[in-house]
Formats: structure tokens, sequence, C-alpha cells
């Protein structure tokens, strides 16, 4: 059985979903899961759809070459096509903070997450014998100001030997440059312990406290030039009061965290998010 997941996105226009879903039968294809959202604002159609097919003969490639002749400009599509048997490549950059990383590793250890993680990258070597413990190699490439463009070159040099689809920063303490945003668009995923864009800075907790918050949350994101201004996968919230201390907020708030970027591993993993103008559509 072969399996394929199609995200597309096109202007509007009428017949985009029966030509599609035609186009599958006409192909022997059965379709499993299909949704769909228009922005009103912007005439905008989103759709993603799960199709398999039976026939021992049947190849992706050949597959996308014929729906690229068939439909792709007819309805001017942007388009995507997948298949659903290879795992996306992840490649882990962490700093010192360990919450998030044991929270992925645990979830990647019991199959809760479907993709591969070639190797952990660090500017630290704090977290080296945790790597260790899961058998997952650790480079340790130190960043400074003077050698940040000589660590990216190094970053991307292992980046592209392991064939690596998507990074995450798991409370990667560096700001990622250009160089690498430009090779990974909507590929680098982060996670800002803060609820964006409220009390953003290095120190969100304490001006949450500062303010008597009843609210504090975690916000996983895409990487883009702006700081924390990228497209926002997951959000998630939890009640505090002023009985709970700076120390209470940290603790929920690295909770939080963990839940939220492993969320948002898992959407972008499963090939459930789209982009458009630094938004995103999250199918189920």
């Amino acid at each position: 059985m072969n399996k394929i997941t199609l995200l597309i996105h096109c202007d509007d226009q009428p017949n985009i979903i029966a030509s599609v879903t035609n186009f599958m039968a006409e192909n022997d294809g059965n379709i499993v899961y299909i949704d769909q959202h228009v922005d009103r604002e912007q005439n905008i159609f989103f759709m993603r759809l799960e199709c398999e097919f039976e026939s021992d003969t049947f190849s992706v490639e050949h597959f996308k070459e014929a729906f690229r002749n068939t439909l792709v400009d007819r309805f001017k599509l942007k388009w995507r096509i997948y298949a659903a048997d290879r795992k996306p490549q992840m490649a882990l950059f962490v700093s010192k903070y360990d919450h998030c990383l044991y929270d992925i590793l645990g979830r990647y250890n019991s199959g809760e997450l479907f993709l591969d993680i070639p190797f952990i990258l660090s500017n630290h070597k704090d977290l080296k014998p945790i790597a260790d413990s899961f058998n997952i190699p650790f480079y340790h490439i130190p960043v400074t100001k003077d050698t940040k463009p000589e660590a990216e070159k190094k970053q991307l040099d292992l980046l592209e030997s392991y064939d690596i689809d998507f990074i995450v920063l798991a409370r990667y303490m560096q700001i990622v440059s250009s160089r690498l945003i430009d090779r990974y668009p909507n590929k680098i995923i982060n996670i800002h312990h803060s609820f964006l864009p409220a009390f953003i800075g290095a120190k969100p907790y304490h001006s949450a406290y500062k303010r008597g918050v009843k609210i504090i949350g975690a916000t996983s994101h895409y990487i883009t030039e702006e700081l924390d201004a990228g497209p926002i996968i997951e959000q998630d919230v939890t009640r505090v009061s002023h009985t709970h201390s700076i120390k209470d907020l940290i603790a929920k708030g690295r909770d939080l965290e963990k839940i939220v970027l492993s969320n948002a591993i898992k959407l972008h993993a499963d090939r459930k998010v789209m982009v458009y103008n630094n938004k995103t559509v999250i199918f189920s």
C-alpha cells in the first residue's frame, strides 16, 4: 500500500476540490482524509489530502509529474506531495536547558513522533550525556561573536551531510542568522518561553509576575529574520494566581514549553502545517 499526503493553496476558485478528487480517482487512489479552508479576506484556498494507492507499480515521482501536468497550471497551484512512509529528518539544536530535550527524546523513543533524529547539535557540551544515553550522535560547535560565521558554515555542512528536512531549537540560546533561515525557510521551529507577543525578552516570567498576570503561556513558531515574529504553530496557557511565586511560574512555564514544542514538532512532521503571509493554517 502506497500513501501520499498532498498540500495545496491557490486563489479560491470553483471546482478545485472536484478536480483534485477526480484526479485521485482516475489514478486509482482512495482518499482517506480531506480538509480545506478558505481565507475570505485574502481569497486563498487551502487543502490537505491523504490518498492510498494499492498498485505495486505506483511511483510518487510519476504521480507528481501527472499532477503537475494536469492540475497545477490550470489552477495556478502552490503544492507539495509527500510519500507518507518517508520519515522527515529532524536536527535538534540545544544549549544548556534540558527539559525540552528530554521530552522530545522520550516521545521519539516511544514512537510518538514520526521522524528520525540523526544528530543533536549544541554550542555547549553540557547535554552530551543525554544524547549519549539515547544513542544519538552529538556535535559540539561553539559559537562566539567572532566565530559565528565559521560555526554556521559547520552547521550547514552537517545539516546537508545528514539530508536534514527541518531543525528544532529546543531552547538553543543563540540567534539564528539569515544564512540558516534562507536555507530552511519555515523549517526551523523555535519554542518561546512566553505567550507571544506579550512579555517578550530575557525574563518574561519576572515581567509577568510584576504585572500580576492570571495566565502564562508558551509559543512555538517558525524562525524568521525578525526576532520572535515568525508564523505561530502552537500556543498554550495555564492559569496562575497571586499565590504563585516566580519559581512556580518558571516550573509551570517549562511544562508548557515541553508540550507546546512537542505538539508543534508533531504537526510539522505530520505535514499538517501550511504557511501563508506569516500565518499558519493547521489541519486536524
